[in-house]
This record gives structure tokens, C-alpha cells and sequence, in this order.
């Protein structure tokens, strides 16, 4: 029979990494005695990342002697200690190959069943003195579990395990494991990992996008790991565009129809992407890159970007003073995970100033879908007033012809010509107590672009309100993620010391392109020494979560990531650039 061979626990500490204090609770020690597993944790214990460890469905982490001896024969070490992997249980027994998800397991005085795999993060690979070792778990199908507590009470070292019932489906802690992070993604074991209820949320959530995928047919990238859209990218790097119409929507924003050089149609985006344009305002400047949402009804062949001139904006300048009908812009193919969702459920989209821009793509492409899928759709946008408020009439009318349609528009400094109840609702700057008092749905779902103070004071307004993280969809202005710890970081510079001599590397969205230098290991290195907010989690190629646009340019990865991203997409965690590079950061 199986038995605990130590309970260790770990409270919250700092540990020097690459000249920097990390927060990390994986430093374990065994406990004398006996220990109580509470609903949430062990006493004594804790954890640093709680978005990622700890909480209900992953109160207690388990991993194997059996395990040690396997990491001890591959790696050469001898000096491995118990709780050396971060876990609260070292077991004799309990094999990842045989443990299934929803097992439950009496222990001394408690009762425990398994959720789901361990998620691997890049401390694993500060505790063990190995980077790879998040991308080592997978690819050697040891990954360890979670237990939730279902009884609690007092466990101590040398308790028997005693299993009481079988999980349904009996899928292994290794089957599942593999199931989301390979590439590998069988359309009827994805059926069954669906059916058990034991499964974590968070697991759930990824096998259902699985299933999803695979049913549909898209099979390549991770669906269960990536928030990229289901079509790739229609080409790679730029193409020939052609302005062939070119209007003044404000005070400050000119829109621009481009059609493909030749008069074929251009593939359909999707309702919120946007492209990236390379731009040369001088000659003897390098090009900029820039991105552009699309405000364009998609499925009409021409691409509609609108422009708002920036008071130092080079691209803008060149946009709005210097090009006209007939000129050529190098354009990218639509891209971005910014996308409206189908469905019946209510609507709500929500932008200030420019960030309009994405959100009339979705506003035209539900007015035209209303027949077949009529859904109450709600249009509130912020301006300062009529003069900068672009699109007013076109909204109106689309507005006009749905069924459930409701516009509230809110203007922060109206002029003497603005009309409240005629050009705008409300004077000062979105109010979502207002708008809920109005009969604004709370159960729909949200779509905000614009500002990023009118985004954090939004999405926060609506969380306290009640509507759920999932339901609030954002798309950020400049650089496009927030780093890993939640930190402010300073503006995207390039790297302190002198420039490197490799190729270009563009960070569209933080307007920088610096030179790549062989001191760097990966592309996130770069990133992170230029101070451009990245994602990222496992830092070896497993989770995607540094999963990136990648417009134009070829990588090298090392290692090969467990599973490959979708054409179009970069895991910078562990690429470097072959050639220039434009990535969507």
C-alpha cells in the first residue's frame, strides 16, 4: 500500500534570481508530527502565486519517491532533499501513470481527491538549479498532482494511503497532462476529460477549447493554452495595399479603405482584429510599424482602418498630411485575439476616443447578423465632444435598425453645439452605476478598448458590479500585456550597454526596434530588458503564455516547445531571431 514518506510545508519568501528579488513559496521543508489539511492548504503552508497554486483545487501538491530516484539517475544529482519540488506530500507510490483525475484517497484523519496535474512555472527551475525544468516534467510524463481536501483533518508522515473510490473515466494524471500540453489532442479523449466533474475549472476551461477545436477542425496551435483566434494569419509578413478612399470621421481621426493591389477581394478578418502598417515618413529613417484596428464590416473584400493624429505621432503625420487615394502602404494580414464572440447571450461594447476603432467592426457585423441571431447589443462609447466623437451617424443609424439595440454615449467636455439627449446622454466620462441604473445588462458580455486609465477604472467598476473576469474582454493601446508580477514598469527603451549586432527586433506595439545581442538567451530576455510588458510563466516552451503575434521574420527555438504554436504566433520564451522580426508586443 502507498504511504506519505514526508509533509512539508513553506511560507512566502524572497530569493535573488538574475539580479532580482522573487516571491516563491517552492522551498518546502518537512514538518515533525502531525499537520492539519485544512480546506484550502495545509497549515503552515502557503504560496506566492496564488493565481497559479493553492486555493480549493490545489490545497496539497503530491509528488513520488519513485520520481526523485528518476530525476536523481537523469540529471547526476545526489543532492536532493524531501520537498525538493515544491510538494506538500512526498508519497511512496501514487504514480502519475496510475493516479487518475477524481481518485479519492483517505489519509490519517482526512479524505483527499485529485484535480489535476501540476502546472509547472519557471520557480521549479529556481528550486532545482535547472531552467528546463518546467519543459522536463511534460516531456517525462512526471508532472506530480493536486489533492483536494474533501474531509479535513491531521496528516503525518507514515500514514497509509487508502484509496476509496476510482475517478470517473479513469483518466491518469499523465494522460491529462499530456493531453494539454502536447500536441496531441484526440477529439474522444477530450470527450471524456470533459465528463469529469473532478477536474479543475481551469482545466475544464482548456479542455473544452480543445474540444471545440477539435471539432471544428482547427488543429493546429493549442487552443487550451492559446487566446489567438481559431484562422491564422491569410499571409505572412507585409503585402502591397492600396488606399482607395480616404475620409475625415473627427476633429482627429481619418479613416482609410485598402483594397489589394490588383482588385482581388481580401480574405475576411475577424470582427476586432487589426493589422500592423510599415510606414517610411523619411527615407533616411528606418521604417515604423504601427498598428491599426479594423472598423470595417468584414466579408466586403477592402480593409478600413481609422487613424486618429497623434500631437508627436510620426505615423499618424505621415497618414493624415501625406498619403492619398492611389498610394501603396505595406499592410500585414489581420490578426489579434480581440474578437467578437458568437452567441445569443446580451452584448455590451464599450471604448473612449480611437479605441472606437475595433468595436465598429463588431457593432456592423451583429447589425448584419441580426436577423438570424438578434441579441440585445449595447453601444457606449466616451468622446470629448461632438467634434472629436468620429463615426456619430453611422453608429446612430445601425443602432436605429436592431431590434434590441440601446446607445449611451457620454461626452467629458461637450461644447455650446453639443445637444444633450440628441448628441450625447451623459456629461463627465463613463459611468457604469449610471448605465446599470439604465438597464445596461450585466449578464452580457464586455468588450473595452481605449486608454489604458479608461480600461483599469472600467474593468474595475464592472468587477465590482459583479461581472465575472471571463466576460470582460480588453484591447489595450500600446504595449499590449502587463508584466508577469503586476508591476508598473517605465516606458519601452532599448537594452542598457551598447547595441547588439544581430538583427532587428520591432516591438510594434511599444513602437521600439532595437538590435538583438547574443547576451540575451531569448527574445523574452530582450523584452524583458527593454522593459516591454510581457506574459509568461514556465519560461521553457510548455504553457504559451508568452504566445505572441509574430508579423513578419523567422525564429530559431531552443528548445522546441513541447507544442508548437499556431502559424503567425511566437513563444518568446524560448526563440531567437533568425532574421528581423516584428513582433505584436
Amino acid at each position: 500500500m502507498s504511504r506519505v514518506v514526508s509533509v512539508n510545508v513553506g511560507m512566502p519568501r524572497d530569493v535573488p534570481w538574475r539580479g532580482k528579488l522573487v516571491r516563491t513559496a517552492i522551498w518546502k521543508r518537512p514538518v515533525d508530527g502531525r499537520v492539519f489539511a485544512g480546506r484550502l492548504n495545509l497549515a503552515g503552508d502557503g504560496q506566492a502565486d496564488l493565481d497559479a497554486h493553492g486555493g480549493e483545487q490545489r490545497a496539497v501538491m503530491v509528488y513520488q519517491v519513485d520520481s526523485y530516484r528518476y530525476w536523481s539517475d537523469f540529471l547526476g544529482r545526489s543532492d536532493f532533499e524531501t520537498g525538493q519540488f515544491g510538494e506538500n506530500l512526498t508519497v511512496e507510490g501514487l504514480a502519475d501513470s496510475d493516479v487518475c483525475i477524481g481518485d479519492r484517497y483517505r489519509i490519517g484523519g482526512a479524505v483527499f481527491e485529485v484535480t489535476q496535474p501540476r502546472v509547472t512555472c519557471y520557480r521549479l527551475g529556481i528550486r532545482m538549479g535547472h531552467e528546463q525544468m518546467p519543459a522536463l516534467m511534460v516531456a517525462h510524463r512526471r508532472p506530480g498532482f493536486y489533492f483536494r481536501v474533501l474531509e479535513e483533518g491531521e496528516i503525518g508522515a507514515g500514514d497509509l494511503i487508502e484509496k476509496i473510490a476510482d475517478g470517473p473515466e479513469r483518466m491518469s494524471v499523465t494522460e491529462i497532462d499530456q493531453l494539454l500540453y502536447t500536441a496531441d489532442h484526440p477529439t474522444e479523449a477530450l470527450r471524456r476529460a470533459v465528463r469529469i466533474s473532478a477536474l479543475s475549472p481551469g482545466w475544464q476551461g482548456s479542455m473544452n477549447s480543445l474540444l471545440d477545436a477539435a471539432i471544428a477542425g482547427r488543429r493546429a496551435g493549442n487552443a487550451g493554452l492559446s487566446a489567438a483566434p481559431a484562422a491564422a494569419p491569410s499571409w505572412n509578413g507585409m503585402r502591397r495595399l492600396q488606399i482607395v478612399a480616404s475620409k475625415s470621421e473627427s476633429e482627429d481621426i481619418r479613416s482609410f479603405d485598402l483594397a489589394a493591389d490588383g482588385g482581388s477581394g481580401l480574405p475576411d478578418a475577424l470582427p476586432g482584429q487589426h493589422v500592423v502598417v510599415r510606414l517610411r515618413p523619411r527615407m533616411d529613417s528606418a521604417p515604423v510599424l504601427r498598428n491599426y484596428s479594423l472598423c470595417g464590416a468584414p466579408g466586403h473584400g477592402i480593409y478600413r482602418i481609422a487613424v486618429k493624429r497623434e500631437r508627436d505621432g510620426i505615423a499618424s503625420h505621415y497618414l493624415h498630411e501625406h498619403t492619398k487615394v492611389g498610394d501603396l502602404l505595406e499592410v500585414s494580414a489581420p490578426r489579434g485575439s480581440f474578437v467578437l464572440e458568437p452567441g445569443a447571450s446580451p452584448v455590451v461594447l464599450m471604448s473612449a476616443g480611437v479605441g472606437i476603432t475595433p468595436l465598429m467592426a463588431m457593432l456592423k457585423t451583429l447589425a448584419e447578423t441580426e436577423r438570424s441571431s438578434p441579441r440585445e447589443i449595447w453601444w457606449v462609447h466616451s468622446a470629448r465632444d461632438g467634434a472629436h466623437h468620429p463615426f456619430a451617424d453611422e453608429v446612430r443609424g445601425l443602432i436605429a435598425g436592431l431590434s434590441a439595440g440601446r446607445s449611451f454615449v457620454f461626452y467629458s467636455r461637450p461644447s455650446a453645439n453639443d445637444q444633450p439627449g440628441r448628441n450625447y446622454d451623459a456629461k463627465g466620462r463613463i459611468d457604469t452605476a449610471l448605465l446599470q441604473k439604465s438597464g445596461m445588462p450585466l449578464s452580457g458580455t464586455f468588450y473595452l478598448c481605449g486608454p489604458t486609465g479608461f480600461m483599469g477604472a472600467v474593468t474595475s467598476a464592472l468587477r465590482e458590479q459583479g461581472v465575472p473576469a471571463d466576460r470582460i474582454r480588453t484591447e489595450l493601446f500600446g504595449p499590449a500585456a502587463a508584466p508577469s508580477n503586476g508591476a508598473q514598469l517605465p516606458a519601452p527603451h532599448p537594452p542598457s550597454g551598447e547595441p547588439g549586432g544581430g538583427p532587428t527586433v520591432t516591438f510594434v506595439r511599444s513602437g521600439l526596434a532595437v538590435s538583438w545581442d547574443g547576451r540575451f538567451r531569448s527574445l523574452l530576455e530582450l523584452a524583458e530588458a527593454c522593459d516591454v510588458p510581457v506574459h509568461w510563466s514556465c519560461r521553457s516552451g510548455v504553457c504559451h503564455r508568452c504566445e505572441c503575434g509574430i508579423v513578419d521574420g523567422e525564429l530559431a527555438y531552443s528548445p522546441d516547445p513541447i507544442d508548437p504554436p499556431r502559424e503567425g504566433l511566437a513563444l518568446i520564451c524560448c526563440s531567437t531571431p533568425r532574421t528581423s522580426v516584428d513582433l505584436d508586443l
